[in-house]
């Protein structure tokens, strides 16, 4: 069982880390259009986002096709919303359903109902029991809106998956893959985003936060989803509380 966590790590990991060398080499439609500015007013690079949900769906694939898929839709939408909603200040769910209510369909919105309905699927091939589906659809979409709320300031989000996934790891059979994958994924990004070189964006933190939750989804049985479904929705209740926290964390 170790050789096979040591080989979704390093699978993923080593994609990461090659991606990301590979994209900031060729720099696809000109080095301009990957630059972003960081909360402390420096230019860093967006090609960790594409490499890392490229590297965590990969890593995910190979355990279950249905994980790779759903970290890849996650990280789908949330290029969508790095490309659409680009200036946007709101954050959390609150504010873009608001914005609904009133008429406004907005990127976050689309990214919203698009990773619901990814993670909702996902769990509908993961599970075999009806209520456990709709559990397992939660916890995948609500990891993923998760590890983006804390995606504040450089090395949040990747910190927060090496520790949630980190029990995980301590599971055995599928599971414990995928939390091996999440590992690895977050580990390979971990230098150049404390390092203020790059960051995840949506793309990255939502695909890192859906193979994050679909490790629990496979690590857990009907209690454990009642107590990750919990959380999550209680940590999207109280988003923007969680990411002044992650803010301050250090």
């Amino acid at each position: 069982m170790i050789s096979r966590l040591a080989a979704s790590f390093a699978l993923a990991a080593g994609l990461g880390r090659t991606m990301t060398a590979a994209l900031r080499a060729t720099a696809p439609g000109g080095a301009r259009r990957w630059e972003r500015t960081n909360h402390a007013g420096r230019t860093v690079d967006l090609y960790a986002g594409p490499a890392t949900a490229l590297a965590a769906a990969v890593a995910a694939a190979r355990v279950r096709p249905a994980a790779g898929l759903t970290v890849l839709a996650a990280g789908a939408c949330g290029a969508y919303d790095d490309i659409a909603g680009a200036g946007d200040p709101r954050r959390g769910f609150r504010a873009h359903l608001t914005a609904l209510r009133h008429g406004e369909v907005t990127s976050g919105a689309v990214k919203l109902f698009g990773i619901g309905a990814a993670g909702l699927l996902a769990g509908s091939l993961l599970k075999e029991r009806p209520a456990d589906k709709v559990l397992a659809g939660v916890v995948i979409a609500g990891a993923a809106h998760a590890v983006n709320l804390v995606d504040v300031r450089p090395g949040r989000a990747a910190v927060a998956v090496l520790a949630l996934a980190a029990p995980g790891l301590l599971r055995r059979g599928p599971g414990a893959e995928l939390a091996a994958a999440a590992t690895g994924t977050a580990a390979a990004v971990l230098p150049d985003d404390l390092g203020e070189r790059t960051m995840l964006g949506d793309m990255g933190a939502h695909a890192l936060g859906a193979a994050l939750g679909t490790a629990a989804v496979l690590c857990n049985g009907r209690t454990g989803l009642i107590v990750h479904a919990a959380a999550v929705v209680a940590a999207a209740v109280q988003g923007d509380r969680v990411s002044r926290w992650a803010a301050a964390a250090w």
